[in-house]
């Protein structure tokens, strides 16, 4: 196919043609009122005193004009009313007025050549009929109206028909081709929203892995270097942490089972529906997920393993506690376990203060820790860099406030505020 549409190596339609086949009907309706006019022409040439090869030729000169009906449908009129006297072109004018009618000219202009031809074929038609037969004056002026209404109204009234037939039939495509576009666009939409929301839940799904996994294997890797550290001198202790790291992996795994239990469980339908005809405003949540997270009051506990773990930790709570919405709840609780997390691989030996503050229409949280003892990471604990970023996603989709920063102390300072409606 060629840039026009066309397929190479056959060429399009000629001049002002839409296709090739309204060019052959025009060539053949112009040879035929060609025909018909040098016919006549030959009539014309007795009656006027001239040669007859000159009749002939100019009747089909006149004739040949009607190949311009679609281009210049005025012009053809017009031609025909010139040649009504000689009584010629009775193809030329029914098919002119056609294609006038049918043509993107104005309703004015049509009218007036229709008036034009109608009075020019009614005055031929009456001065013929009465030099050629005897009768009563009003039967010739009553045949000639009726012939000159014969010959012009029914071909405009069928013009303009086909002319308004074939507008409103481009305005419908116009309007299908505008709703195929608007349908196209809506399912690029819907497909980018699905694309979204996919990312979304990739994000949340290694998010809530990084927040169980981390944790956990965090101080199972503190108490395997402290059980490694004492093996030999203190037996009791080295059991002790024997026992605490047989009970952070049994905990890291069930949190696993649960999670991988949550994201293998079909969603219902009417969820999925309601997914599919929204459009997502904030961070995506794990099915079933919200009502199975951990809550503020296991934050004791956390501590507690930090604290099992060898680590300073002092809790300080504020405030009276209530039943918060089971994300502000699981959003706290998993900002300050990465925090906790974070002091345990940065700052060994090092002082933490949690501070749990609850007020008027919020929930604060502050994880801060002095400078560490020893060298940052001496139990060999990875570290990703995507610890603060991930809890910085959490409090934001919520439509918290989040900082994070290095103390003057030598520390790192964790606070985050989270919005309990």
């Amino acid at each position: 196919m060629t840039s026009t549409g066309e397929v190479e190596g056959r060429a399009g339609p000629p001049l002002w043609w839409a296709r090739r086949r309204d060019a052959v009907v025009d060539a053949a309706l112009a040879a035929v009122s060609a025909a018909e006019c040098a016919w006549e022409g030959i009539r014309f040439a007795h009656e006027a005193g001239i040669p007859v090869a000159a009749g002939v030729l100019f009747g089909a000169v006149v004739g040949a004009t009607l190949v311009l009906r679609r281009r210049w449908p005025i012009a053809v009129v017009l031609v025909g009313i010139a040649v009504a006297p000689a009584e010629m072109g009775f193809l030329l004018s029914v098919a002119g007025m056609y294609s006038l009618a049918s043509s993107e000219v104005p309703r004015r202009i049509i009218a007036a050549l229709a008036s034009m031809s109608l009075v020019a074929t009614f005055v031929v038609m009456y001065l013929k009929t009465r030099g050629d037969v005897e009768a009563d004056p009003a039967l010739v002026v009553a045949l000639s109206g009726f012939v000159a209404v014969a010959l012009t109204v029914p071909p405009m009234l069928l013009g303009l028909y086909i002319g308004a037939r074939r507008r409103l039939m481009e305005s419908l495509q116009e309007r299908a081709d505008s709703l195929e576009r608007e349908l196209s666009l809506l399912a690029d939409r819907a497909e980018e929203r699905a694309e979204w929301a996919r990312t979304e839940e990739r994000t949340r799904i290694a998010r809530e892995m990084h927040d169980v996994v981390a944790h956990r294997v965090s101080l199972m890797v503190v108490h395997a270097a402290a059980l490694e550290a004492v093996a030999v001198k203190d037996p009791a202790r080295a059991a002790k942490n024997a026992a605490l790291v047989g009970d952070m992996g049994r905990q890291a795994l069930t949190e696993l089972r649960e999670m991988l239990g949550v994201l293998r469980a079909a969603p219902p339908k009417a969820a999925v529906a309601a997914a599919a005809a929204a459009v997502p405003v904030g961070p995506v949540a794990l099915v079933g997920g919200a009502d199975e997270g951990p809550s503020l009051e296991e934050l004791e506990a956390l501590v507690g393993q930090s604290r099992a773990a060898g680590m300073a930790v002092e809790m300080v709570v504020q405030g009276e506690g209530a039943a918060y919405a089971a994300e502000v709840e699981q959003t706290a609780y998993r900002v300050v376990q990465e925090a906790l997390t974070n002091c345990h691989k940065h700052a060994p030996g090092a002082r933490v203060v949690v501070r749990l503050a609850h007020r008027e229409g919020e929930v604060a949280m502050q994880v801060e820790n002095g400078p560490g003892e020893g060298a940052a990471g001496g139990v060999g604990l990875p570290s990703g860099g995507n610890g603060l970023v991930g809890m910085r996603e959490r409090v934001l989709g919520l439509g918290g406030v989040f900082v994070s920063g290095p103390t003057d102390a030598g520390g790192f300072r964790v606070s985050a505020v989270l919005p309990v409606s």
